[in-house]
C-alpha cells in the first residue's frame, strides 16, 4: 500500500515585484498553512518522505505544515521538478520514489496538482485550492505501478475558517 498526500502551496503575495519563483506567502496564506498543519496532525498516516517545489511559496507552506506535524527535517527535500504546472514532472518524481517509502507528501502548484488529484484519485475535484490537501491510497507495492487509487482525504482551508 502506498499513500500520496498532495498539497498546493498556500496563497501567495503579488505585493512585491519579484520573479514568480520568489513570491512569498501573503497573510492569508501564512494563516491557512497553519490551520491545515494543525488539522492534518490528526488525519494523516506517518510520513516517510516529504518533497517540495523549490519555489518560495511552496517551501514556506511546507515549513509551516511540517512544523505543525512535528516531522523530522531529515525526510524533507526540495526538487525543482515540482515547480511544474502541467504535472508530468510531478508524476515523474512520484513514480521514481524509492519503494521502501510507503507514505509520500509533496508540495507543489496548480494546475498540476488538481490534474494529478483527478487523474489518480477516485473523486473529482474542480480545483485544488491554495493550501488544499488531497490524500490518495494505492493498492500497489511500488510507486512505478500507481494507477487510479482511492481518495481518502480532502482538506481545504475554507472548511477550517
Amino acid at each position: 500500500m502506498k499513500t500520496l498526500y498532495i498539497i498546493r502551496h498556500a496563497k501567495s503575495s503579488w505585493e512585491f515585484d519579484l520573479e514568480d519563483h520568489k513570491r512569498p506567502l501573503n497573510k492569508r496564506g501564512l494563516k491557512d498553512a497553519g490551520l491545515i498543519g494543525k488539522q492534518l496532525k490528526t488525519l494523516i498516516k506517518p510520513i516517510d518522505k516529504v518533497v517540495s517545489s523549490d519555489a518560495e511559496r511552496a517551501k514556506t507552506t511546507a515549513d509551516i505544515i511540517l512544523e505543525n506535524l512535528d516531522i523530522d527535517k531529515s525526510i524533507f527535500s526540495l526538487d525543482s521538478k515540482l515547480y511544474d504546472f502541467g504535472g508530468h514532472q510531478v508524476i515523474e518524481v512520484v513514480k521514481n520514489c524509492q519503494d521502501e517509502i510507503k507514505t509520500l507528501m509533496i508540495f507543489g502548484h496548480n494546475h498540476a496538482l488538481t490534474s494529478i488529484a483527478n487523474l489518480y484519485g477516485s473523486m473529482a475535484i474542480d480545483n485544488l485550492p491554495t493550501a488544499g490537501v488531497v490524500g490518495i491510497e494505492f493498492d500497489v507495492n511500488n510507486w512505478k505501478s500507481i494507477r487510479v487509487g482511492k481518495t481518502v482525504l480532502t482538506l481545504f482551508p475554507k472548511e477550517l475558517r
